[in-house]
């Protein structure tokens, strides 16, 4: 897939503010500091898309970025601030579960993970809670120009054999750089096969 056009359309804090038109959406979530803003911006050849910063926590809203006139891209806020109050971390919690739940156009969730992390329980808790609820998604593990080929290759299967304690068949996964492109053309590949599945 050739990305002609991206464009920031709203943000929103709740779901049933997002855009009122059937497109498929596919949205990116993470930990804070994963590096999903800067995947966004490589994915799309956009470097100012999706707001970057060192400071986690800077996505707090639901962003609906319109690409190719053809379907969304999905920014979510994370999930984990340890540096927020209780209070705003409920409320982001709401935020998130409610359109991953309740969103009919919600196409396929990104979950990202940073490759250079053991599995963290926040991630595998979130990733049982999708598959639970039935949500169509995928693993983007970032960062992969940090590793070497053998540890990166060691991380990844560490993940798998973690995640098959529980699951039968594991869900799509992509290795990716925000520095290197590695995995961008996986990822709009996967994308656009997804949509002329379902005939947008």
């Amino acid at each position: 897939m050739e990305i002609k056009s991206a464009e920031f359309i709203v943000s929103n804090t709740d779901w049933r503010k997002c855009p009122n038109v059937q497109l498929a959406e596919f949205a990116f979530i993470g930990r804070s500091n994963v590096g999903k803003s800067s995947l966004i911006n490589m994915l799309t050849n956009r470097k100012g898309l999706a707001m970057t910063s060192s400071k986690p926590g800077k996505t707090l809203l639901i962003n609906h970025f319109l690409v190719n006139n053809d379907w969304f891209l999905v920014d979510l806020p994370g999930y984990g601030y340890a540096t927020t109050s209780k209070t705003v971390r409920e409320n982001l919690k709401q935020i998130i579960n409610d359109y991953i739940l309740l969103r009919e156009q919600l196409t396929n969730l990104f979950v990202l993970i940073d490759c250079r992390l053991t599995p963290q329980n926040i991630d595998i808790e979130f990733i049982m809670w999708l598959g639970e609820n039935a949500i169509p998604f995928s693993i983007v593990f970032t960062k992969t120009d940090k590793l070497s080929k053998g540890k990166l290759a060691e991380n990844i299967n560490f993940y798998k054999q973690k995640l098959l304690e529980n699951w039968e068949e594991l869900p799509p996964i992509f290795a990716t750089s925000a520095n290197t492109a590695e995995g961008k053309t996986e990822i709009l590949n996967y994308i656009e096969q997804i949509l002329k599945d379902i005939g947008e």
